[in-house]
């Protein structure tokens, strides 16, 4: 690491708890994201009475393997994290954790967590695990450094987990699972753009190909947030057209849609960091509110 991000790192390394560096390292936030997109699609995708110990293997399996790739993760990209702000104080660049460390944590993890799935849930959900696993880290990890296409390529292991949680119910793969595999591809792309036009400065500087950052006027972002989010309004409703839920969710998936559609609309015309916030808030409300409403209206 250079002075200046040794300086950053430094500057952001309040004392944590093991629990707390741990935390970070599994990027507890958005595994807890993953674990309940994969319910989502297990509870979805199950038919009958509910196997809950086959639901408990399928969640525990799939938090091992999202917990490895998130350590992995932090593993391949310790250099340029320590030159954000945002990032400095993860377990590796602020010291708290060694890169071996993290390495063999990661490691096992993501092996053990691989095999559990394959030997207590089923083998096609493995698979999809070491698809989004490996796509991950070595396709959408270092792509960020290359293109901004990243976004699109790291959309697809985002995607996988509630296809995973079908496979899981199912062991096979049907029209609803793609389906649900759809809503989460199309959600993330004004997502993470909202994050990228937030912090394109950081971004630049840790040496980041993001969209806002090639996009000088911001008018190729904002095109895609909103393009992205009036492509996810047809793909939200597959869940009613397929008869997996009832009005109740096609009411919600229209007013969420709308909603969250008209907040990247505003981001597009403002392009500022006030618009991408809301843009960014209207997505975390919007993906929570529909899954609930999936749930609650399962035909």
């Amino acid at each position: 690491m250079s002075a200046a991000t040794q300086d950053i790192a430094a500057a952001a390394t309040p004392a944590k708890g093991w629990v707390s560096v741990y935390s970070d390292l599994i990027k507890a936030r958005l595994t807890t994201l993953v674990l309940l997109t994969t319910l989502v699609g297990f509870y979805v995708g199950w038919q009958g009475a509910m196997n809950y110990l086959l639901m408990f293997h399928a969640l525990f399996g799939t938090a091992l393997v999202a917990s490895g790739a998130a350590a992995l993760n932090q593993l391949l990209e310790r250099e340029y994290d320590a030159r954000m702000r945002r990032t400095a104080n993860r377990p590796l660049p602020s010291g708290r954790l060694q890169p071996v460390t993290v390495m063999l944590f990661g490691g096992v993890c993501s092996v053990v967590g691989l095999v559990y799935l394959a030997l207590l849930v089923n083998l096609l959900t493995s698979v999809l695990g070491a698809i989004s696993l490996v796509s991950y880290l070595f396709i959408y990890t270092p792509l960020k450094r290359i293109t901004w296409l990243n976004t699109a390529v790291g959309a697809i292991p985002g995607a996988l987990p509630p296809l995973m949680g079908w496979a899981a119910a199912r062991n096979e793969l049907t029209g609803g699972g793609w389906a649900l595999f759809a809503i989460l591809a199309f959600w993330q792309i004004p997502h993470f753009f909202a994050i990228a036009w937030m912090y394109k400065e950081e971004y630049a500087k840790a040496g980041f190909q993001m969209l806002p950052n090639v996009d000088p006027d911001g008018s190729r972002t904002g095109q895609q947030a909103v393009s992205h989010t009036l492509g996810l309004l047809p793909v939200s409703l597959c869940p009613f057209v397929l008869h997996l839920a009832g009005p109740v969710y096609l009411a919600a998936a229209i007013l969420l849609g709308g909603f969250y559609l008209w907040c990247a609309f505003r981001f597009a015309k403002r392009l500022d960091v006030p618009s991408a916030k809301k843009l960014f808030f209207a997505s975390i409300i919007y993906l929570p509110l529909l899954l609930i409403a999936l749930v609650a209206d399962k035909i």
